[in-house]
């Protein structure tokens, strides 16, 4: 699935999470999927313990994490 497919997936809304990004369709923050990954748990593992997503969730939450450092809305580690 193409970056701009995979970042469809992803969903801010006020009333969800407080309008953090979610995958769209569930409650599961972005940076739940971003921490493990971090952690080094396999996209398989992930999906291990949130039955619910796919694999192209994992990704969608590797895109839209791309798209930020892309347009510097990030900030650097201290």
């Amino acid at each position: 699935m193409k970056q701009p497919n995979l970042l469809r997936k992803i969903s801010t809304n006020p009333k969800v999470c407080g309008g953090k990004p979610c995958i769209r369709g569930t409650r599961i923050e972005l940076s739940v999927i971003l921490d493990a990954l971090a952690e080094g748990l396999r996209p398989e593992e992930i999906i291990e313990h949130y039955p619910i997503l796919k694999l192209d969730d994992i990704r969608s939450a590797a895109a839209y994490a791309s798209e930020l450092t892309k347009e510097n809305i990030w900030k650097a580690a201290s």
